[in-house]
């Protein structure tokens, strides 16, 4: 009886030891692929405003002919954030936090933004997850002593041309870039896109975390790797 016993006790063992593993691999694997939602597509331009009605068929080409240099500023519509690859448990994943809270200004003579830049409120920044979005604010960024990450153009960006409303020109942006108390130089291709009201920027950056002073991010089975990337999509509006 007392060897049926020990057997029974081993197997449940054996049993129990089998559905941990199968949980700890098994529960991240149904999590990622069939309960947890798709990461946010890239910001992006792909879906531009309606262009205002017009009573003539040069209503577009008279609103290209318009200048538009002068101040503008950053204003509602506006988002920038991060995106970086995850390895949760075994099993990949993307991280996406994002806010609104974005501010900035640029200044365009003739067909070059000649000067600009645009600053995120990171203590603002949210992504799917609150564990996530607090180890954010807190060990990884620090968000008390750096609140804001902050880019600013060092060279004019010519995008070449006044665009149609709704049309899409590139320029190529250099810059430097300050997150967590470190400034680096960067470099980017900028695309701008005209709308009825102004006109809207989209650019991707990416950063390695060691170049500004940021541990990757490792906890409670999340590895993070060891760059990742800073996207906007910037509204502007007449200053």
């Amino acid at each position: 009886m007392a060897r049926t016993t020990s057997r029974r006790w081993k197997r449940w063992l054996i049993v129990g030891a089998a559905a941990a593993a199968l949980v700890g691999v098994g529960g991240p694997y149904v999590y990622i692929n069939y309960i947890q939602d798709d990461p946010p597509a890239s910001l992006s331009l792909e879906s531009p405003p309606a262009a205002p009605e017009s009573t003539s068929d040069s209503g577009s080409g008279d609103q290209a002919g318009q200048s538009v240099e002068g101040s503008w500023r950053v204003g509602n519509g506006s988002q920038a954030g991060y995106r970086v690859d995850e390895v949760l448990f075994g099993q990949n994943t993307t991280a996406v936090g994002r806010t609104g809270q974005v501010t900035g200004e640029l200044e365009i003579e003739g067909t070059r933004a000649v000067s600009g830049s645009f600053t995120v409120d990171l203590a603002s920044v949210r992504s799917d997850s609150a564990q996530r979005d607090s180890q954010f604010r807190g060990r990884v960024m620090n968000t008390e002593r750096y609140p804001n990450a902050t880019f600013e153009l060092t060279e004019p960006v010519d995008f070449g041309s006044v665009p149609d409303v709704n049309e899409q020109v590139t320029g190529e942006a250099t810059g430097n870039l300050t997150v967590h108390g470190e400034t680096n130089p960067v470099t980017f291709d900028l695309t701008a896109q005209r709308t009825a009201a102004g006109f809207r920027a989209n650019g991707s950056i990416p950063i390695t975390f060691a170049d500004y002073g940021i541990d990757a991010p490792n906890f409670g089975g999340i590895t993070v790797e060891d760059e990742g990337t800073v996207e906007f999509l910037l509204a502007f509006t007449p200053a």
